[in-house]
């Protein structure tokens, strides 16, 4: 009888394990709300970005008449526009010109950026922090401001109506670079750049072979946001560029726009396939680049 009266006690008795347990299972509904709601927000903000481009792409199989019926399935599919995209305007040399504006524009302005970056990151020296908010501070000036004297610079030059001004300008580097690759300078320990010193390495060396490697993901984010800016850059190609054979993609847009968007014909068909032909590289980048860009996003962020 003990035994029993002695069961019935424990059975009685709450156990420990399940106070540490049921405040749990009690805040799984609001948990699982709260993903739900988190996961409803992300989708929709998915979509709003998403839709334009899908819009885009839908209205470039639509025949004239039927661009802006809103429909994101066509209701009558054609791949003619696709044809007479490639037969109206020269569209595979826009392309070639813009490629090689923004791979020389990517690449210069990652290679100045991240020199004047390392500077400032690693060179202690009188006037380094008033220098870096010069740096900065060009950063406040519209461009407005200095348009009309970098015209002038060019014009004098002879390079007004070449590519030239579209990519040179960058090898002075970017204030806004320079900013983003010290701040993940400055996070990089010190230990490697002694050790490849005592070795024997020299500044450039250490540069090249120590430095650049560590900070791969930041200088992908940085390619990627200029190869983004230059490609769709539209307004020093309408500042700079003068004939038809030198426009860019963007250039070349404004013009199909000038084009097929006045006159009574407003063949929208024709700008809408130029734009999802011009925009489609730029998707395939982002793509193959987005593990890196990611990384170098979040690496950059937290450095201090």
């Amino acid at each position: 009888m003990a035994a029993v009266h002695r069961d019935h006690g424990d059975h009685g008795r709450a156990d420990p394990g399940d106070q540490a347990v049921r405040p749990l299972r009690r805040g799984e509904p609001v948990r699982r709300a709260r993903l739900i709601l988190i996961w409803t927000a992300l989708s929709a903000f998915a979509i709003a970005f998403i839709y334009p481009f899908v819009w885009l792409l839908s209205a470039s199989f639509k025949p004239r008449s039927e661009v802006f019926d809103h429909r994101l399935i066509p209701e009558t599919f054609t791949f003619d526009n696709y044809i007479q995209v490639w037969q109206e305007a020269p569209l595979a040399l826009w392309m070639v010109n813009t490629l090689f504006v923004t791979v020389l524009a990517a690449v210069a302005v990652t290679i100045t950026s991240a020199m004047v970056a390392w500077g400032f990151a690693y060179f202690r020296f009188p006037g380094r922090g008033a220098l870096f908010s010069v740096v900065l501070g060009t950063m406040m000036l519209p461009g407005a401001v200095t348009m009309i004297p970098v015209f002038l610079i060019w014009n004098s030059l002879g390079m007004v109506g070449t590519l030239t001004p579209l990519w040179a300008q960058n090898l002075f580097g970017s204030a806004f670079y320079i900013f983003l690759l010290r701040q993940f300078f400055l996070g990089l320990p010190r230990e490697p750049f002694e050790a490849a010193k005592i070795d024997g390495a020299n500044n450039w060396q250490i540069f090249t072979r120590v430095a650049l490697p560590l900070c791969k993901p930041a200088v992908v984010v940085t390619l990627l946001f200029e190869f983004q800016a230059a490609w769709t850059d539209l307004m020093r190609p309408l500042i700079y560029l003068r004939d038809s054979s030198t426009f860019t993609v963007p250039r070349g847009l404004k013009a199909l726009l000038d084009q097929f968007g006045f006159g009574g014909e407003w063949h929208w068909e024709i700008v809408m396939t130029a734009s999802v032909i011009t925009t489609i590289p730029m998707i395939i980048l982002f793509f193959l680049g987005q593990k890196h860009f990611v990384k170098g996003i979040a690496t950059t962020g937290s450095k201090g």
